[in-house]
């Protein structure tokens, strides 16, 4: 009989049961699977358990830690590594031979995180080019948190767009994971317009926007000072990434992100115009 992965599995759920079991499905070879409820009122967790996992609930009291922090830290996790999934996420047969295969050097400590391409689905087809989303979803817990800053504006559970940090370098996986959103792209939208306002209210606070920003990859710091991001953006995913070859679907999904892009420079400017409350008071 082949070992398990030695990793702990974290998925983050609400009201996920269409999705879950195949999420489920594809971290059969982990030793450990624990899944992070917010009092689902489907049958998410009922699913959960029939399948095997550990179903903790979570019931955020407003402060930090929030979901995926909370889940790495008390979620009662037996491994060091975590591996955080959102539960349309599948861990691909190539991502899970490749982390059996790291396993050596996951030991040896020479990481403190891994970031890991998804394969992103939008409009019900797979993306296999333009723009590639990257989520630092393997963690050594001892050495790697998501931090206080991201309670800056976000009222929300589960932490924003910021990456966890880690005292340790951070390492890259080669193979994917995939995420299968099976949402209408009605709550893309939804989704995206709550992340543009709280893009355009970190970034008119310039001291908090720093500390923030100072936290981001390489990639996205060189990307915060980009100007006329949406054109630029709609040019380097359709054309330079060859967006375009995932038909109709590529397109959409470039200009959705151009127009949320479009969004944040946009509430940004209207959030200039508008005096803040200290200064009315004063």
């Amino acid at each position: 009989m082949v070992s398990r992965i030695p990793i702990t599995v974290v998925i983050i759920s609400k009201d996920e049961e269409a999705g879950i079991l195949a999420t489920l499905d594809h971290v059969r070879d982990f030793d450990q699977v624990i899944v992070v409820d917010s009092r689902s009122a489907d049958r998410t967790v009922e699913i959960a358990e029939a399948w095997g996992a550990t179903v903790v609930p979570f019931d955020w009291d407003g402060r930090y830690p929030k979901k995926k922090q909370w889940g790495i830290e008390r979620a009662g996790a037996i491994h060091d590594w975590i591996l955080l999934l959102d539960a349309d996420e599948l861990v691909t047969p190539e991502l899970a031979a490749e982390l059996r295969a790291r396993s050596a050097e996951l030991d040896a400590g020479t990481y403190g995180a891994y970031d890991i391409r998804l394969r992103y689905k939008f409009a019900g087809r797979f993306l296999d080019h333009g723009h590639t989303v990257i989520k630092r979803a393997l963690v050594d817990r001892r050495v790697t948190r998501f931090l206080d800053v991201e309670e800056i504006g976000w009222d929300y559970e589960v932490e924003g767009h910021i990456q966890p940090q880690s005292e340790r370098p951070i390492g890259r996986l080669t193979a994917r994971i995939e995420h299968d959103d099976r949402d209408p792209v009605d709550s893309w939208f939804t989704r995206h317009n709550k992340y543009s306002r709280w893009e355009a209210e970190l970034m008119a606070d310039r001291d908090e926007f720093r500390e923030v920003a100072a936290r981001r990859t390489a990639q996205g710091k060189v990307w915060a000072r980009v100007p006329f991001k949406p054109l630029v953006f709609f040019l380097y995913s359709y054309v330079v990434r060859a967006g375009f070859l995932d038909g109709r679907a590529g397109f959409d999904y470039a200009i959705a992100l151009s127009m949320y892009y479009w969004q944040i420079g946009l509430k940004l400017r209207e959030r200039s115009r508008t005096p803040r409350p200290e200064a009315v008071a004063a």
